[in-house]
């Protein structure tokens, strides 16, 4: 924490700008930077004694309450802050109501089913509605909310912040995705949960679907509450593009405002709330995931969630690869920088399939050689994000306090930290969305392996003599690596996302480039007058999201074969299989099983 704050002190001298410019600018843009207006300023804030005298004097008031004035507006930093978190608490609480309906219907056929004890041949992965719903870009989703319901309908107000009616389309707008993710990852271990003897036992004994639906959500909630946290933060200090697009004084955009303008004090102050409603989210989630599990964590008398599962249909996820690769195919014969001044706006036609947009380019061209860049910018921090979440989920005395450091951190103010640092580069939004984007898989992974570590089949094979390398061969690994790369597919299309966003804020690829970040921002003040400009790219982003949900389905490891022990007994890193009875066997519903292979104790 302190090494974030002393970080976002030193944005002005790391960017290598003149603050005194900066804060000029901010104040008045017309008023000339003549060398005495400079020195005026410098003398006001302080700037020639150095980043470490000013932090020292902030720290030093902030002990007292006092956080200091803002450099551009001159009023007092504190009672601002708490204002705009305030109001970014109460949108996040709105939009959390969203998010919770979301996942519920998303979910509701795997609870219905499982309740009944009918999931089995009947269980199949989430498909296109879900996919839509993860990939739809939030600022996209407030433009066209705002602009339809808000404007062209009436029936709710678009802009401002005056009351409860004010917060539906912000709510909506942010909790569709991170209902749509939470769902995914939540129907992910449903099966797992109606499995467990408990489930068996309880239909058996003729308990009310209800209760049984109730319950299975109750054992998969604590593996979610880690990412659930996550998403709090997110929603506060991370929703900075809907809270511009609905002017909503919250407190990202107040942060976004005070890093462009380089008012420390409020962006000091800023940083530090969102860093410490972090730390007290994911507080609260770890003692959540404690109460709700019980002495099973502490006994070790935990069932495995993450059992075989079968092969997932193929069909889909060819469809929507199929589709992407045609798009794309088709216009990269195409030039994507060709002007034609005569054809601005046109709608589709032969000549244009995805029509063009405000100079007169080829929307279908510039989409497809768009995707070679975004695409492949997402992909690579995708993977270095699965890397790096796997490796720090292992240790989570390590991993969990950075990742409740870093998951404070908004893209955007990631994004000009590493602009300071490295400069600005084609690299560098990848490099800022990677530097937080393997936070959520990091804690997706301490929560499986925690509650892994605690299952009766581990205590098991480590009391017949398994050692600490086999467990995390044989496993632990087996049993977290693949719903964490399921979690890491759904996460591309949100990670393509947080490019689009760094580009629809001006962080990311600069015009004429063909990122599709930079068209959804270019075309979203046509998209009344040309609509196609606007959602032929978020069809595209849609369609990835479908490819990346119903691939995530098929993403297992292949089961292993263990040999019986010989005459001699088994290995010290042996663990020999018992018969398998049948599910109907009365002893079947007390004895554990494990979840990498279909053995018993």
């Amino acid at each position: 924490m302190a090494a974030l704050v002393c970080g976002v002190g030193l944005l002005p001298w790391l960017s290598r700008t003149d603050p005194a410019l900066t804060v000029l600018r901010a104040r008045s843009a017309d008023r000339d930077p003549d060398p005495e207006t400079l020195r005026v300023i410098r003398d006001e804030l302080g700037l020639d004694d150095g980043p470490l005298a000013l932090l020292g004097h902030w720290l030093g008031g902030l002990l007292h309450g006092d956080a200091g004035t803002s450099w551009v507006s001159g009023s007092q930093v504190l009672p601002g802050v708490v204002q705009a978190l305030g109001a970014s608490l109460l949108l996040m609480a709105g939009a959390l109501v969203v998010a919770a309906g979301t996942a519920a219907a998303v979910c509701a056929r795997t609870l219905r089913l499982g309740a009944r004890g009918r999931l089995g041949a009947a269980r199949r992965p989430g498909g296109t509605a879900t996919a839509v719903l993860a990939a739809l870009p939030e600022f996209l989703v407030a433009a066209v909310l705002a602009s339809v319901i808000g404007v062209q309908l009436g029936w709710l107000p678009a802009l401002g912040w005056y009351g409860p009616q004010w917060m539906v389309l912000p709510s909506l707008a942010l909790g569709l995705t991170a209902g749509a993710v939470l769902g995914r990852m939540l129907d992910d271990l449903l099966p797992g949960a109606f499995a467990e003897p408990w489930a068996t036992a309880a239909a058996a004994r003729g308990a009310a679907s209800r209760s049984v639906a109730r319950q299975a959500v109750r054992r998969c909630v604590p593996g979610l509450l880690p990412n659930l946290a996550l998403f709090v933060v997110g929603l506060t200090g991370g929703s900075v593009a809907v809270e511009q697009i609905f002017d909503i004084p919250g407190l990202g955009r107040l942060t976004l405002q005070a890093a462009l303008a380089q008012d420390l004090p409020v962006l000091q102050t800023g940083t530090l709330a969102l860093v410490l409603l972090a730390a007290g989210a994911g507080l609260l989630a770890r003692l959540a995931a404690r109460l709700l599990i019980g002495p099973a964590l502490r006994d070790g008398a935990l069932q495995s969630l993450h059992r075989p599962r079968p092969p997932a249909p193929r069909t889909l996820p060819l469809l929507y690869g199929g589709l992407l690769a045609a798009v794309i195919g088709f216009g990269l014969p195409r030039d994507p920088l060709a002007l034609d001044t005569l054809a601005r706006l046109h709608a589709p036609s032969p000549e244009h399939p995805f029509g063009t947009d405000a100079l007169g380019r080829d929307m279908l061209a510039r989409i497809s050689h768009g995707a070679l860049t975004t695409l492949g910018t997402a992909l690579a921090v995708s993977a270095a994000a699965l890397a790096a979440g796997l490796l720090l989920g292992l240790l989570p005395r390590v991993s969990g306090p950075l990742v409740d450091t870093l998951s404070a951190v908004p893209p955007v103010l990631a994004g000009l930290l590493v602009t300071g640092v490295m400069g600005s580069g084609p690299w560098t939004p990848a490099f800022a969305v990677a530097v937080v984007a393997w936070c959520p898989l990091a804690a997706h992974t301490s929560s499986l392996l925690r509650q892994e570590r605690a299952t009766t089949h581990l205590t098991a094979t480590r009391a017949l003599g398994a050692g600490r390398w086999y467990l995390l061969r044989h496993e632990l690994l087996p049993a977290a690596l693949p719903p964490v790369a399921r979690h890491a597919l759904l996460r591309l299309p949100g990670i393509a996302l947080s490019l689009a966003a760094l580009g629809f804020l001006g962080l990311g690829a600069q015009p004429p480039s063909p990122d599709w970040g930079l068209l959804l921002a270019e075309n979203q003040p046509y998209a009344e007058r040309a609509p196609w400009a606007v959602l032929f790219p978020a069809a595209v982003l849609a369609l990835l999201g479908a490819l990346a949900v119903t691939a995530a389905g098929g993403v297992r490891l292949p089961r292993r074969r263990t040999r019986p022990a010989g005459p001699a007994g088994p290995p010290a890193d042996r663990v020999v299989p018992a018969p398998r009875r049948k599910p109907d066997h009365p002893d079947a519903l007390l004895t554990p099983v494990s979840a990498s292979r279909t053995e018993e104790r």
